[in-house]
């Protein structure tokens, strides 16, 4: 490990109970915070969640986060009413911005989130946690509030994969972490460098690409590297995440995404052919299944038109 990621480690590497409640709240004065929760199919969960927010964040008496919006995706299931009954704000993602037509993908939702919250602060969780605490929150906003030069804050955690512990990340071990070390070692010391919660102030936010689909976690990583630099970024401890895990083949797209996300990353360039072709047990044998791996990414929100426009407003 360098010695500059070394170093880096001690500063900006930190545990949930390293910033009591009562000091973020001191330290929040007029900045606002939103928390956004990108959301397909989460009923089971997105619920208990919103809940946990607005009952531990949300009151007179800990007024952390000010604003809560549950992004749906296109859910086929309650995700969006089980959100709002709870307290969220639902905004469907095809409402949001209609002039540019939509493509799927997590960072798709994530990247049009900023034309519809106004924190000063936005911090993205994932709809599909079990077991949620309110220090996701607090870990990654809480530097942000305290530490002017802090911009870009990722948790890290022990993930579980069912009852056997630290087997979890599976893409994050086989893929992205090799990438990093390989490729931008400055940023070896993430723990979590795919996790999906991570806090940033929107001035940084509104001028990162977002990669459309799974490469979004590392393509804000390695963009908010070059852009605000190693001292600006951070993670903080906050336990355990446990969350519904993805089968093989679903992981295998995932690894594409984030392999041709860090490819156009190192080139700028183009994916010769940006498909990925997996196998599956059919009547007559191993058929292939050929996908499409995410090949656009959405620009800096600050060069859209009507973002520009809403600011001014």
């Amino acid at each position: 490990m360098l010695e500059e990621v070394e170093r880096w480690l001690d500063r900006r590497s930190w545990s949930v109970t390293d910033r009591p409640l009562e000091r973020i709240l001191a330290a929040k004065r007029n900045t606002k915070v939103s928390v956004v929760l990108p959301a397909l199919n989460e009923e089971a969960t997105v619920g208990d969640i919103v809940a946990v927010i607005r009952r531990e964040l949300m009151t007179e008496t800990v007024p952390l986060v000010d604003e809560l919006v549950v992004i749906d995706s296109g859910s086929t299931d309650r995700t969006a009413e089980v959100a709002a009954a709870a307290g969220a704000r639902v905004v469907a993602r095809d409402a949001i911005l209609p002039r540019i037509p939509t493509v799927p993908g997590k960072g798709e939702v994530l990247w049009r989130s900023l034309m519809v919250t106004s924190g000063d602060v936005v911090c993205f969780v994932d709809a599909d946690l079990r077991d949620f605490s309110a220090d996701f929150v607090t870990g990654i906003v809480g530097p942000l509030l305290t530490d002017p030069d802090v911009d870009f804050v990722k948790a890290m955690y022990d993930r579980p994969f069912g009852d056997t512990p630290g087997q979890g990340g599976r893409v994050t071990e086989l893929v992205a972490r090799p990438l990093l070390n390989l490729h931008w070692p400055r940023l070896a010391g993430f723990v979590q460098p795919l996790g999906g919660e991570y806090a940033a102030r929107r001035s940084l936010l509104e001028r990162l690409p977002f990669p459309v689909g799974y490469g979004v976690e590392l393509g804000l990583l390695v963009d908010a590297l070059h852009t605000v630099g190693l001292d600006a970024l951070a993670q903080v401890d906050v336990g355990v995440r446990k969350h519904r895990h993805q089968d093989g083949q679903a992981l295998g797209r995932m690894a594409a995404a984030i392999y041709r996300t860090a490819q156009l990353r190192l080139s700028r360039g183009h994916l010769v052919r940006p498909w990925l072709t997996q196998f599956e047990r059919g009547e007559a044998g191993f058929e292939p299944r050929t996908y499409a791996v995410d090949t656009e990414e959405r620009p800096p929100m600050a060069e859209i038109a009507e973002y520009a426009q809403r600011r001014v407003a």
